[in-house]
């Protein structure tokens, strides 16, 4: 797929106006104006397309405490080599605050960190993590910072890996939203916030153990996907959550907010009477045919694209086809041959593949004439001299 997309560089095709299925629009019954929360900061966004349904002081920078474990997390999962057994590093999980329980010369994987970093939100985790991904915990802050830049988190700068204060660590309830927006395309990121409880393996042996999620809000309201507790004395109470209604995806952030968990469920009963789904449809695409039966062949996605619309404005959805100029028979039915992007005002709601809606078997030469096949035998002839 990556020579593909390094072909198609310049056969980028826009598709305007994908336009909707579903058409009825719900009533508007709660008004943002009469909206008040104990928040310092929050927003509330749509996760597809980061349209924001809901702010208060979102742009401030503020110390986020625990939900700076979202880009550690993120961080080690792309890192990759998950389930490789290795040894903590002894000093970096001696540190103050909540833990996953490890212990110096216990044996771990990235994976069984992550769980420890967002179920218990184990300081000692995050630590462990940021040293086995880039050797010590300043060079894993920079590896934060430059992921941040890549996301657009212009008011966020990343010191520790855990979220306990350092000089100059903080961000706005809006950019975390946007790490938030960007971890949940991650699908192992998503599982396991998700998840009220889960058992991981570590020690020295490692043996099963089970670990608790403090997000009470996957309990308290129906739909919630995630995401992250904080809390530390100068922070406050800091709370990132999603929660998913109908295909749609909400994105809650408060930060020091005393009372965040009726806060985020107040505001997820805002946003959702705010919305409706959209599914986008897939323009009608070719892909030509080389030593094929046919010509071309007609692309499909797999799963329909939904986002949350608000009212009849979805007009600004527009769409980028990555397709090579041909591809070689044969084709299977469902083989990927490109792929489908979809944006919002220009930012990117995702990517799908673009899958070959049927079959298509090599074309069979017709047979030589004695000398088409003399002057095919000389012309070798002549190379091999």
């Amino acid at each position: 797929m990556k020579n593909l997309l390094i072909k198609s560089k310049k056969l980028i095709g826009i598709c305007t106006a994908l336009c909707m299925i579903f058409c009825v629009v719900p009533e508007w019954h709660v008004s943002a104006e009469k909206l008040t929360t104990s928040a310092k900061a929050c927003i509330l966004i749509e996760a597809a397309t980061g349209r924001i349904l809901f702010e208060q002081n979102a742009q401030e920078k503020l110390p986020m405490a625990s939900t700076t474990k979202i880009m550690t997390t993120l961080l080690t999962i792309e890192s990759g080599d998950l389930d490789t057994e290795f040894q903590v590093d002894n000093q970096a999980i001696h540190v103050e605050g909540s833990s996953m329980g490890l212990q110096e010369n216990d044996i771990v994987t990235k994976r069984a960190l992550c769980y420890g970093m967002l179920l218990p939100s184990g300081n000692d985790a995050a630590n462990a993590s940021a040293v086995a991904v880039a050797g010590s915990i300043p060079e894993f802050a920079k590896l934060m910072n430059e992921r941040a830049k890549e996301i657009g988190m212009t008011r966020t700068c990343f010191v520790t890996p855990s979220g306990l204060e350092g000089t100059g660590h903080g961000s706005s309830a809006y950019d975390m939203a946007l790490l938030t927006r960007e971890a949940l395309q991650n699908d192992l990121f998503r599982e396991i916030c998700s998840q009220a409880q889960a058992t991981v393996n570590f020690g020295n042996p490692p043996y099963a153990r089970t670990l608790y999620n403090s997000n009470k809000l996957l309990r308290m309201y129906d739909g919630v996907i995630g995401v992250k507790t904080g809390f530390t004395d100068e922070a406050g109470r800091c709370l990132v959550s999603a929660c998913e209604r109908d295909n749609m995806i909400l994105i809650c952030v408060t930060l020091n907010d005393r009372d965040d968990w009726n806060d985020h469920m107040k505001l997820y009963d805002y946003g959702f009477s705010q919305i409706h789904p959209v599914e986008l449809q897939v323009p009608e695409i070719e892909q030509e045919l080389v030593g094929s039966t046919r010509k071309s062949i007609p692309l499909k996605i797999q799963d329909p694209v939904v986002i949350g619309a608000v009212g009849q404005d979805f007009t600004d959805i527009t769409g980028k086809i990555l397709l090579s100029p041909f591809a070689y028979a044969p084709v299977a039915d469902g083989d990927m041959l490109g792929e489908l992007e979809y944006y919002y005002q220009d930012r990117k709601i995702c990517s799908v593949p673009l899958l070959a809606d049927g079959s298509a078997e090599v074309s069979e030469l017709p047979e030589q004439s004695w000398i088409e096949k003399f002057f095919a035998g000389f012309r070798n002839f002549l190379k091999s001299a």
